[in-house]
């Protein structure tokens, strides 16, 4: 069996982890979750994420390397953090949004990112600009309003509500595919016809760690 330890920053996000690796079908893959909410209110109380709170993940992340395969960061926000933590460390160490930037710009054309998060916004920006070059993509970054605010006072219906409007929305705009930066906004696809549905990065980055530890 292999091990993919994960480490997020919002409770919910272990249950939308455990049933998007349901809906890959690895069946010899287990995931360990740690959850770290202080992370990300210390970065939203600073405006961004702090040298402080990188090198904590960081660290966090080497430390989780000890009982997995791979790893996994969840949090958009903390994302830089995985390229400190993965210098030394002995298994694949992924941030959970490098796949879904690299699967939304393949084809390239107008990419909407749809954030929920502002923290989220300038390293996500940066992610998928960096994996544009080269494929043509255009990327328009959308921050949702009123999502997060509605998942922090615990309405998790008006949240994923919320996002799958921003779907509709930047499909009529014109988007010709739409990513949702984090993941904790990925069941809002469910809320949505087929042919509506965004990317997301629970599946994306589940399938990845499994590529990044030598299997499918």
């Amino acid at each position: 069996m292999r091990r993919i330890a994960c480490l997020h920053t919002i409770d919910s996000n272990v249950d939308v982890f455990e049933a998007a690796l349901t809906k890959t079908g690895f069946r010899d893959v287990a995931l360990s979750h740690a959850v770290r909410p202080d992370l990300l209110a210390g970065a939203e109380r600073a405006g961004h994420l702090t040298p402080e709170i990188r090198a904590e993940t960081a660290a966090l992340l080497r430390g989780l390397c000890a009982e997995a395969d791979a790893v996994l960061l969840t949090c958009s926000t903390l994302g830089p953090a995985v390229e400190e933590a993965g210098r030394d460390a002995p298994v694949p160490v992924m941030r959970v949004d490098a796949a879904l930037a690299a699967e939304a710009v393949a084809g390239g054309g107008r990419i909407a990112v749809l954030c929920a998060v502002e923290t989220t916004l300038e390293p996500t920006r940066r992610l998928f600009e960096a994996a544009a070059r080269g494929t043509g993509a255009e990327i328009a970054m959308h921050l949702v309003p009123g999502a997060w605010a509605a998942l922090k006072a615990g309405d998790r219906d008006l949240y994923l509500a919320t996002i799958a409007d921003a779907v509709r929305d930047a499909r009529r705009a014109g988007a010709a595919r739409v990513a949702l930066a984090q993941a904790s906004m990925a069941s809002a696809g469910e809320r949505l016809a087929p042919e509506e549905r965004p990317l997301d990065s629970p599946r994306s980055g589940l399938a990845a760690a499994v590529a990044a530890m030598g299997g499918v």
